[in-house]
């Protein structure tokens, strides 16, 4: 297996493998490759629109670049372009995993077969014109990624490189479009003559023209959004190699309730003073079952929550903070002990169940109207979350939720809380 990705606009040098260029001669030109392995499979980078961009999108030679993957033995090709959404539930930062396209280019090249031999004319289907074996594969890794992404879409392919009228953008609308972009139709076209299984993973980077609530799309734009989410693209392609090369081998195991996660939290008595029974999550954290089960759970609860940023607390809910940011897409706040930020401060002084205490975060890390989810570890006396929940209110923020993978009830920390909405995974009894 060697597996071809085309790079698109903002994706035109990704740096996750070694590669070294390579030029191919082909019947319509000269292609210059990058080849490589990633995790020890052979890969081909070919950048559609030249190193450094340079080439629009009519001009762009399809033929040569399709041949040349043929050429450097590819057997899948897996696209990533970025594109305009055409529908209101096709947000920004959106993966749109298309099943159809539209072709609405006039100045292309869009076959091989410029004559027919004899007797032998050649008709390529093109019904269901993106790999269904690929596009499997690149839900999974959605998925698996927690990314926000559809599972089909119709792309339509401008010519270019202007930007549609809206006129044309509320055509495209009318015509069952999903997104529009300037290359995929081509390259799908010319991958299937060639019986190379083609997909592709379109960026959703604005809304094209159609929208009256929103600016008109610029170059500008496309490429900051694009930027915005490229480690994500990264992400799907790598887990999509691994996945093509070894469908046998799930990168991570698949976790269903249900799931005893009591188990996996130590207790260990008489710490940190005679009495306290302290729960440690330690032992969860040394399982990646128990901890992606975890981080499932919390996932799943706020997918579609309306949060803007997620408020984690010193220190071990730095660690829940950080990965339930980084699956939600989602600006992380730290609040810490006091001397450990640099930069100017908001600060809160609190009783906890030891003793008295000091929690602070940057000022400019909450705005006005931010909704925030907070999240730690554990809720005992609550005297660190209620803290949490007033540097929030002091920045003009709302408390969403507080969250916690443990909840001691009889610590009085719900009732501190009382006003809050407050989620947990397990509760223990007594200290």
């Amino acid at each position: 297996m060697k597996i071809a990705i085309i790079g698109g606009s903002g994706f035109e040098n990704p740096s996750f493998a070694e590669l070294q260029e390579r030029t191919v001669q082909t019947p319509y030109g000269t292609v210059i490759v990058k080849e490589g392995v990633y995790d020890d499979i052979p890969i081909v980078l070919l950048s559609r629109h030249g190193k450094d961009h340079t080439l629009t999108p009519s001009k762009v030679n399809y033929r040569a670049n399709m041949y040349a993957l043929k050429e450097s033995n590819v057997t899948h090709i897996l696209a990533t372009t970025a594109c305009g959404s055409l529908r209101e539930n096709i947000q920004r930062g959106d993966l749109v995993i298309v099943d159809q396209f539209i072709d609405f280019t006039r100045h292309r090249h869009i076959t091989f077969h410029d004559s027919f031999e004899p007797g032998n004319a050649v008709h390529t289907p093109m019904a269901t014109p993106f790999s269904e074996k690929i596009r499997s594969s690149l839900i999974q890794g959605c998925t698996h990624f927690n990314f926000r992404h559809h599972t089909k879409g119709t792309v339509i392919t401008i010519e270019g490189p202007r930007f549609s009228t809206k006129a044309e953008s509320h055509m495209f609308r009318s015509w069952g479009a999903d997104v529009i972009n300037m290359s995929i139709a081509p390259e799908t076209i010319l991958a299937n003559e060639l019986g190379i299984p083609y997909s592709a993973i379109a960026i959703s980077t604005d809304y094209d023209c159609w929208k009256e609530d929103e600016v008109p799309v610029t170059w500008d734009e496309i490429l900051k959004t694009f930027q915005e989410n490229v480690g994500n693209v990264v992400s799907l392609v790598q887990y999509v190699i691994t996945n093509l090369a070894r469908p046998e081998t799930p990168s991570v195991p698949v976790v269903k309730p249900p799931f005893d996660l009591k188990q996996h939290i130590r207790t260990v008595p008489h710490w940190p003073k005679t009495g306290v029974m302290f729960r440690d999550i330690t032992t969860l954290l040394q399982d990646p079952v128990a901890l992606r089960y975890t981080m499932d759970r919390f996932v799943a609860k706020y997918k579609d929550a309306k949060i803007d940023k997620i408020l984690a607390i010193e220190s071990r809910g730095f660690i829940f903070g950080s990965i339930l940011a980084d699956r939600l897409h989602l600006p992380l706040v730290l609040a810490r002990k006091p001397g450990k930020l640099p930069s100017e401060k908001v600060t809160i002084n609190y009783q906890t169940e030891y003793s008295l205490d000091t929690l602070e975060i940057h000022t400019d890390a909450i705005t006005e109207g931010d909704a925030v989810l907070i999240i730690d570890d554990l809720l005992a006396t609550g005297g660190t979350a209620r803290a949490a929940a007033d540097l929030v209110t002091k920045c003009k923020g709302t408390v969403y939720e507080c969250a916690f993978v443990i909840t001691l009830p009889e610590l009085g920390g719900i009732q501190k809380l009382g006003d809050l909405s407050i989620f947990n995974l397990i509760e223990f009894d007594g200290e």
